[in-house]
């Protein structure tokens, strides 16, 4: 059963199918919902077609993690950290930055 924020989404999909704002939302959707495979499916159509919306990475990202894809990771945050920075979008490189750390190992804590 769907839920109605999806119902929602997929209409306005229909007459906007190349909104990357719709896509992101979609993406964000379908992952809250546990589908991972329509998850990656729109966050991978937004990398393609939009590659500019860094927001995406961020999220790919870490959806890779939660499928112990941790290497895939990784590269989905350098290429986030690459268009942040073509961007000029300081706040998405950090985040990006913080995540790619993280999953890399780099995350240098005091002991």
């Amino acid at each position: 059963m769907q839920s109605t924020r999806l119902t929602k989404l997929l209409s306005f999909l229909a007459t906007e199918p190349n909104d990357p704002f719709i896509l992101y939302a979609l993406a964000t959707e379908y992952n809250s919902l546990n589908d991972t495979e329509q998850a990656f499916y729109y966050y991978h159509k937004l990398v393609e077609d939009h590659p500019s919306y860094v927001g995406t990475y961020y999220h790919l990202g870490k959806l890779y993690q939660k499928q112990e894809q941790t290497e895939r990771a990784v590269e989905i945050y350098q290429l986030g950290m690459k268009r942040a920075t073509e961007k000029g979008d300081r706040h998405a490189f950090s985040e990006l930055q913080g995540a790619y750390n993280m999953a890399a190992g780099l995350d240098y804590e005091d002991d």
